[in-house]
């Protein structure tokens, strides 16, 4: 698009398509629209810096208790406990690449009593912590990491300004609620 021409759409948003499934019936599970808006926020940043191309994508997102955490911990990273978050990144075969409409990113799992206790014991509001965890989620599938201390570093600064963006505080600060 030229410079001359108008978008009724700003040009860091995107179309997000967030499936959200929950096998942990609780109260204290945000709602789909936090979920998409937590999506959007990462998706809509990382276009703004120019890391990711203004394309539709679908991100879907899986609730699940302790026992479907461990089972999939176990399974995936052969680390034998429930964990927060679990990304697995799609990766679109060549062949339907050219007729894909969407970009698929992949799936994130969150355990919802795990991120209930780390919000507890991090001090934080359990809504911080799940948009922290969203956010984190996302920036894997999209090839972030933390294995090294630089990637670390990478990953923590963008976690930091996109929950910044959404009103959140730095969830690496020590908080009392």
């Amino acid at each position: 698009m030229s410079h001359n021409q108008t978008s009724l759409e700003p040009p860091s948003k995107c179309a997000c398509c967030v499936d959200v499934q929950c096998h942990y019936a609780d109260i204290n599970v945000p709602g789909d629209q936090l979920f998409n808006q937590w999506v959007q926020a990462t998706i809509s940043y990382l276009i703004q810096s120019g890391v990711v191309d203004n394309t539709d994508i679908e991100v879907f997102i899986l609730i699940v208790d302790k026992t479907e955490s461990q089972l999939l911990n176990a399974q995936y990273r052969q680390i034998n406990k429930p964990t927060n978050v679990l990304s697995f990144p799609f990766d679109t075969p060549d062949i339907f690449k050219q007729h894909q409409q969407v970009k698929i990113l992949g799936d994130i799992v969150i355990c919802a009593p795990v991120i209930e206790l780390e919000a507890n014991q991090q001090h934080k509001s359990l809504q911080q912590h799940w948009a922290h965890m969203l956010v984190h989620g996302v920036l894997h599938l999209l090839g972030y990491d933390h294995l090294t201390t630089r990637e670390a570093e990478i990953m923590e600064t963008l976690e930091i300004k996109i929950l910044s963006d959404l009103g959140y505080p730095d969830p690496y600060l020590e908080t009392t609620l």
